[in-house]
């Protein structure tokens, strides 16, 4: 029995290639599709009437986010808790910076960018999306003897949220505000906070999330848009409605790649927020499934790192891995819910696979992180240090 024990500890392979498979199917599918949903915008804003410029671009992201999720990927996890509250502050430090007129570029009435020349723009919100993860599962294994304490255990990390919270909603962006609370409560929960606690902070975040739509014009109409988009279908509805025709035309096989008919300047952001419902008029629900299927086992292989990091004692790797599912799981559900329907529409990209290079940066960082902890974990299982 001990012998076969061993055996099987040898024959562990280095990483888990099926998370690494799940990833890069999503980066490569997402490629295509953003070229797919690009190329008509791409001819009538460019200069040149380049239908592949949001092509390059994209892949010249995914090629600067494989590098630092390769150099990410060499980094220890102890070494990346040393770091977390700097990159945190680093991070709130971007968001302060793109308030500043001149400096941060505003498209559309929000101001999230930081202009950086030929290489795009910089989007610190996302970035923060990564570094929230990394300094909630810090401060949860730091002050793991106070997580059923309100006062010490979750009021401070309260404080630094809140500051957060009002420095999204000075930009807007309130889908970045949704996703980073929710994953530091989560990690907040998975870490031992008092369940009592949690449930009822929770209804009152609930709350303060209704009130915050309530109290803002454009928040609210988007919901009432959502509740019936076929009631304003040029104005509140327009996208909605016109994601759900593009969905609906794929039926099950989809028209066909690169014959969405919805992409030729029907459906607003078709390559970055919508992008799911290109796939679904060209590949159809078929395609749709896949993609759901693809995030859905990245969620789970998050969650079993993170749960073998735990079972030896590495509390902060466990809380950094089930957070990275959280944060992908999370914003995959809310972007595939505003494409399906299901929830009011909220500028929130698809993990891996929509156009934007800040997003693709961060979530291969997350992933380079989650894939370093599952690393460490099958070293450990070896009985060899990482």
């Amino acid at each position: 029995m001990f012998h076969n024990a061993a055996l099987k500890r040898t024959a562990l392979t280095p990483y888990d290639w099926g998370l690494v498979f799940a990833a890069l199917a999503l980066l490569m599918l997402g490629l295509v599709m953003v070229y797919s949903a690009s190329v008509a915008i791409a001819e009538a804003k460019s200069a040149s009437n380049q239908s592949s410029f949001y092509l390059i671009r994209h892949a010249m992201y995914l090629v600067i986010a494989l590098g630092a999720g390769y150099a990410a990927l060499q980094i220890p996890t102890p070494t990346w808790q040393a770091l977390a509250p700097y990159l945190f502050m680093c991070c709130a430090v971007l968001l302060v910076v793109v308030l500043i007129p001149f400096i941060g570029k505003e498209v559309n009435g929000s101001r999230r960018w930081i202009p950086l020349g030929p290489l795009g723009n910089l989007q610190p919100s996302e970035l923060m999306k990564f570094a929230t993860i990394l300094y909630a599962a810090d401060y949860t294994v730091r002050k793991a003897a106070f997580m059923q304490n309100l006062k010490k255990g979750f009021l401070p990390m309260f404080l630094v949220m809140l500051g957060i919270g009002g420095l999204l909603l000075m930009e807007p962006d309130f889908g970045a505000l949704v996703v980073i609370v929710a994953t530091a409560m989560a990690i907040l929960f998975l870490g031992g906070f008092n369940a009592r606690l949690f449930f009822g902070l929770s209804i009152l975040l609930a709350i303060g999330f209704v009130l915050m739509i309530v109290t803002s014009e454009y928040r609210y109409e988007r919901v009432l848009g959502y509740l019936n988009p076929w009631k304003d279908p040029y104005g509140a509805g327009y996208q909605l409605s016109h994601a759900l025709i593009a969905l609906g035309s794929g039926e099950l096989t989809g028209v066909g790649l690169g014959d969405s008919v919805e992409k030729l300047f029907y459906l607003p952001e078709a390559y970055t927020d919508f992008l799911l419902a290109v796939i679904g008029e060209e590949l159809g629900l078929i395609g749709v499934l896949a993609v759901i299927a693809l995030f859905a086992w990245l969620t789970w292989r998050a969650f079993s790192i993170g749960w073998q990091a735990g079972l030896m004692g590495r509390n902060f790797a466990a809380l950094v891995a089930q957070g990275v599912g959280v944060w992908m799981g999370a914003q995959a559900f809310i972007n595939m819910g505003v494409n399906l329907g299901l929830l009011p529409t909220k500028g929130l990209t698809l993990p891996l696979m929509s156009y934007g290079g800040s997003g693709i940066v961060a979530n291969c960082l997350a992933l380079a992180v989650l894939l370093r902890i599952d690393f460490e974990n099958r070293c450990l299982m070896r009985g060899k240090k990482a």
